[in-house]
């Protein structure tokens, strides 16, 4: 039986190592150990689960009803999942034929009518007021009977970021203890060095707004769902706070960001939320452009910021509990 480490597992599904140890946190899929390997390894059967998780997920299935399909021997409690989700996708397609019914209304009424003053009357119809107001949509939109390749276009398309996704934040300067590792695992490997120095310091009695970043730091753009090779690790501390190795200290200069929640482990996101700042005619994208100095790893990158840092290392520092805001670097247009 052919086993794959996380890495391969990685590469040739295109999902990121932290997707699939959460997998493994809520107990989808298991992973073992080789004899003298220190790494995660899948055989055939976890790789046959993982790849029906993501046939799922392509449909739009919520991880914990997957958890239900997938632990449940019941065929009638499996449909009843499915057919909940083809309701809500009829649901849909009423509303966006309906709604397809009354910009054809629109047009017919442009079309025919000269008189600029009357050209948007139906704007001002209660009844279509009382149809509009009913009409009600998911986030996500897809097609029944379609391939991988179809649902991923679609995916690409329905979650294209709009304005009221993202935000626009200031991080203020900031001194901050930085872990850093390179290779296989390195991100676990430098959140486990800042999870330990914050517990063993009792930093959060001394700085409960503490706020904790990470980072991919190696040279170039790191690929979706191919693991980090350099990443890097930050917690805020009070500027006279002495640090032990091998954390370091730097000075973050502070500066602007577009910020969106992390939907979903796949880190796909981070390409939407590019595209929303090169499409912007506010910002432009500053990604590169160095906010601290750093003689160790690659400076200037976007952040991946723990969101109430404080509850998350008080329950334990669990991946089901941990949530992030993606934070690109941007500037405003001249």
């Amino acid at each position: 039986m052919e086993l794959k480490t996380i890495r391969q597992v990685s590469l040739d599904y295109g999902i990121s190592r932290r997707m699939l140890c959460y997998y493994e946190e809520i107990g989808l899929i298991k992973s073992s150990r080789k004899d003298d390997y220190a790494y995660r390894v899948y055989d055939e059967i976890a790789i046959q689960r993982l790849q029906q998780i993501i046939i799922l997920r392509k449909l739009q299935i919520p991880v914990k009803k997957i958890k239900d399909i997938l632990n449940n021997q019941n065929a009638v409690a499996i449909i009843e999942i499915f057919n909940q989700k083809i309701s809500e996708l009829d649901e849909e397609i009423t509303a966006i034929s309906t709604l397809k019914s009354i910009l054809v209304r629109f047009v017919d009424e442009l079309q025919e009518k000269a008189d600029v003053s009357l050209k948007l009357e139906l704007l001002n119809d209660k009844t279509m007021l009382a149809i509009v107001s009913t009409l009600s949509f998911s986030q996500n939109k897809i097609k029944k009977n379609v391939s991988i390749e179809e649902l991923n276009k679609a995916n690409e398309s329905v979650n294209k970021l709009a304005d009221k996704d993202v935000r626009i934040v200031y991080l203020p300067p900031m001194t901050v203890a930085a872990a850093y590792a390179t290779g296989e695992g390195c991100e676990g490997k430098a959140i486990d060095i800042i999870t330990h120095f914050v517990r063993e310091s009792g930093l959060l009695k001394i700085k409960p707004d503490a706020r904790s970043f990470g980072f991919d730091c190696s040279k170039g753009a790191a690929v979706i769902g191919e693991p980090s090779h350099v990443y890097e690790v930050w917690v805020s501390i009070p500027d006279d706070l002495e640090i032990p190795a091998p954390l370091v200290k730097r000075n973050f200069d502070g500066g602007l960001y577009a910020a969106h929640v992390l939907r979903a482990w796949d880190f796909q996101d981070w390409s939407l939320l590019k595209e929303w700042v090169n499409a912007s005619d506010k910002y432009d994208n500053d990604w590169g452009s160095p906010r601290w100095l750093s003689p160790e790893t690659v400076a200037g990158q976007g952040f991946e910021e723990t969101l109430n840092f404080y509850n998350f290392i008080q329950k334990g520092g669990k991946m089901v509990d941990l949530q992030l805001d993606l934070l690109f670097p941007i500037k405003e247009k001249a």
